[in-house]
């Protein structure tokens, strides 16, 4: 695989955002009396500085970006990173000139932020008397593969019977009110939120990074609603990397759809112009969700009862009555209750998604239980054909008794960004 993951043809048209924002500081400095140019080359000497350090200690270097601009929105089909952190936004303005500049700031910093370079002129050789432009945790780190991804939830087109942004009608049919499920517990302060963003990277401070600097833009603007740190990724677009596991120690996503597969990618992931909400061709839907996993339960369970749950075998993860991983899955020889059989597409009339999911641990929940699961992210075309009916299918999962749903999210994905662009540009030009 090259260094930089290309998701589409590249623009060179450079957008406004950044001129303003740089005409901003410069007047500012100007009322202090000082030089804008001399401090900027400080920034970029101190982070250069600070990354020859990096290097000297002998610790591995990767200079790997995935590029942020495409025609699809990077972290949907790219290869699965090591970390998340996900964040959910609620807009507190009602001002959509306000949004939408605060979209094109966010844009930028995120092109930035990707590409390895710290945001706006940096953290560090800027005036002693202003916040700095980057909070200054990712000094020194490489991009470590980090996409932002950003969607955009039912709120942002109505919400409490208000059009808010004039956006009502752009809201596409796909992006529904999620229905209840049997044995939802959902949480509503770690549930929904008008605009979402996932950061993925191989480095979860360079995560954590991405989504504080762009909470720290949008300050006074959105707050955040809820967020979820994740690791240890549960579900592979890479079809020739190993699966990983999930936290019940069971192969998960081994007929996940690959994000090399251009077919089965336009058919289930990708929106076309033809679905009803021409803004969102090339863009995606995306359901989260917090399952919480009952780990102690789960864990006194015998070997050969955790197998017929899932519907594989433990250790190669091979379907039951099968030798290897890969093996066609025979729905017959499956318990009529296993997890695999009520997800597969050939019981939910072919649906299939794009899974992105990742473990969490979040302590314990004061009675001595690990608060720990899965953060489910699943990504297609239509998630009323998609996630909608296949968790209805799983409504009589063996599994729903050491599981329970308690967080829950449905966002529009836009398509990519062009240089000069902006994310929601389709929506709001």
């Amino acid at each position: 695989m090259t260094g930089e993951i290309e998701n589409g043809t590249e623009s060179n048209t450079e957008g406004d955002t950044g001129t303003e924002r740089r005409r901003e500081r410069m007047s500012r400095r100007s009322m202090l009396g000082l030089s804008g140019t001399g401090l900027i080359a400080g920034a970029a000497a101190g982070v250069g500085l600070d990354r020859t350090a990096f290097a000297k200690e002998g610790r591995p270097v990767s200079t790997e970006a995935v590029s942020f601009y495409g025609g699809h929105q990077a972290g949907i089909a790219t290869p699965v990173q090591d970390r998340l952190h996900f964040a959910a936004f609620d807009v507190m303005t009602g001002d959509r000139a306000k949004l939408v500049r605060l979209l094109k700031e966010w844009t930028e910093a995120a092109a930035a932020m990707t590409a390895g370079r710290p945001v706006g002129d940096g953290a560090v050789g800027g005036l002693s008397v202003a916040p700095p432009d980057d909070t200054g945790e990712a000094l020194g780190l490489p991009a470590s593969r980090l996409t932002l991804t950003i969607g955009f939830g039912p709120g942002l087109f109505e919400k409490d019977g208000k059009d808010r942004f004039g956006l009502r009608a752009k809201r596409p049919a796909p992006l529904v009110d999620l229905p209840h499920f049997p044995g939802d517990n959902l949480d509503p302060a770690r549930s929904g939120g008008d605009i979402a963003v996932q950061a993925c990277a191989d480095d979860p401070q360079v995560a954590v990074h991405a989504i504080r600097n762009l909470a720290r833009i949008g300050f006074g603007t959105v707050a955040i609603r809820w967020s979820q740190l994740g690791f240890g990724k549960t579900s592979s677009t890479t079809p020739d990397a190993q699966t990983p596991r999930n936290l019940f120690g069971f192969k998960d996503g081994t007929e996940n759809i690959a994000g090399t597969d251009a077919d089965l990618l336009g058919k289930h992931v990708w929106a076309g112009r033809g679905d009803g909400a021409p803004w969102m061709a090339g863009g995606s839907y995306l359901v989260a969700r917090r399952i919480r996993m009952h780990i102690e339960i789960w864990d006194r369970t015998p070997l050969g009862e955790q197998e017929d749950i899932i519907g594989r075998d433990k250790g190669e993860g091979a379907p039951a009555g099968a030798a290897r991983e890969h093996d066609p899955v025979v729905l017959e020889r499956l318990k009529r209750d296993s997890h695999v059989r009520l997800a597969h597409p050939g019981s939910n009339g072919g649906a299939r998604i794009l899974r992105r999911g990742y473990s969490f641990t979040d302590g314990t929940d004061g009675l001595g239980r690990l608060e720990a699961g899965l953060f489910f992210l699943a990504y297609q075309r239509d998630p009323r054909t998609g996630f909608v009916r296949i968790q209805q299918s799983l409504a009589s999962d063996a599994m729903n008794e050491y599981i329970q749903h308690v967080g829950s999210g449905i966002f529009a994905c836009p398509p990519g960004v062009r240089k000069g662009g902006y994310w929601g540009e389709t929506l709001f030009a």
